[in-house]
């Protein structure tokens, strides 16, 4: 195996002077992208369609939605030159398997949230938004709150707490987007610093092509003026000279440095966008965690008033028809959401198995 790389040095002056690639992604334009990418729409089928069958959504795995797979993801970093960054790939790729398995899991949150409201737009349909409550329909209302009651807020919370009977999922998956978010910006650093030398590289190997280009225009002509007779053996060793010089300056060198940017330049997009996916897969399961809970007070305080109480149950109706229709809309979101990560995350994984298997050893 090759020697392992130290790290590389991130020196104030160095890190910044690097330019992040977040400082030029238009997000808007990358999200109306996404969603029109066959990847995009193969997770969104596959996805779907499971969650429509008769195994329902938990019946997805890791190797359902995550791309390359695990073995041909080992069996890439096995063969690639033992680096810095190989190892941070691999630490992000591992922390990509995790995150997936978090998403997955919110995926089966996003159902059982439909199924608790289900009953509640069925009551909101039934129930108009600018009449008093008949009798019957507040005995309704109240048997539907009574059901909705029953259940757990199917989302994790933000802020664990020692009386929240679903803390343990909520630390692990805590602990997973922090673990990815970590990578990421530790991978993230090492990508916009090879960025930037890739760069510098680039920018001082034109120049010096240029320079050695206009060195042997001068050559030739000041081999002109000094006589014809040497003009055939000057002419030779300069032209033989000046060769060496582009040579060795690195002129060839550089379509594979542009190969080398590409990659790198891939790698550092995908990764940004796909931290952003992330970020807001995070806010929006806070949100609709918060909704959920207050729904929830709110209609136990209304089952506390007790059965036929009109003004009491009106005021929960009321609270929960302002809610519905925002709620149902963060679902979708979040639905989405979920669907642009795995197609990110299969994107950015690629890129970054190639970017290592190509570097040097």
């Amino acid at each position: 195996m090759p020697p392992t790389e130290p790290d590389l040095e991130q020196s104030p002056s160095t890190s910044s002077a690097v330019t992040s690639p977040s400082a030029i992604i238009n997000l808007s334009r990358e999200y109306t992208l996404a969603i029109q990418t066959n990847s995009y729409n193969e997770i969104w089928s596959k996805i779907h369609s499971s969650a429509d069958g008769d195994g329902g959504a938990e019946g997805l795995t890791i190797s359902h939605v995550l791309h390359p797979n695990r073995a041909s993801v080992e069996e890439i970093l096995r063969s690639a030159p033992t680096t810095h960054m190989t190892r941070l790939v691999s630490s992000y790729l591992d922390n990509s398997e995790h995150t997936s398995r978090l998403c997955l899991s919110l995926r089966e949150s996003i159902n059982q949230a439909r199924s608790i409201y289900s009953p509640i737009g069925v009551l909101l349909g039934l129930i108009p938004s600018d009449s008093q409550l008949t009798s019957a329909l507040c005995d309704l209302a109240f048997d539907t709150f009574v059901e909705f009651n029953r259940n757990e807020n199917p989302f994790p919370s933000p802020s664990p707490s020692s009386s929240s009977p679903s803390t343990s999922t909520t630390t692990n998956s805590n602990n997973q987007f922090e673990g990815m978010r970590c990578s990421f910006l530790e991978l993230k650093q090492q990508l916009d610093l090879r960025l930037f030398k890739a760069r510098r590289k680039r920018r001082l190997l034109r120049r010096t092509t240029r320079g050695s280009g206009i060195c042997l225009i001068g050559c030739t002509t000041g081999i002109t003026i000094v006589g014809l007779v040497l003009a055939t053996h000057a002419m030779t060793v300069m032209l033989a000279g000046s060769a060496f010089v582009l040579g060795s300056c690195g002129l060839f060198a550089i379509p594979r440095l542009k190969d080398d940017l590409d990659r790198l330049d891939a790698a550092a997009r995908n990764t940004y966008v796909l931290n952003n996916d992330l970020c807001t897969i995070e806010k929006l399961v806070e949100r609709l965690h918060a909704t959920i809970e207050s729904d929830r007070k709110l209609v136990k305080l209304g089952l506390e008033e007790g059965k036929g109480r009109r003004h009491p149950i009106e005021h929960v109706v009321q609270h929960l028809r302002n809610n519905y229709a925002s709620l149902v809309r963060q679902l979708s979101d979040l639905d989405e959401h979920i669907c642009l990560y795995f197609a990110s995350v299969n994107r950015a994984r690629s890129v970054l198995l190639d970017h290592v298997s190509e570097a040097p050893s």
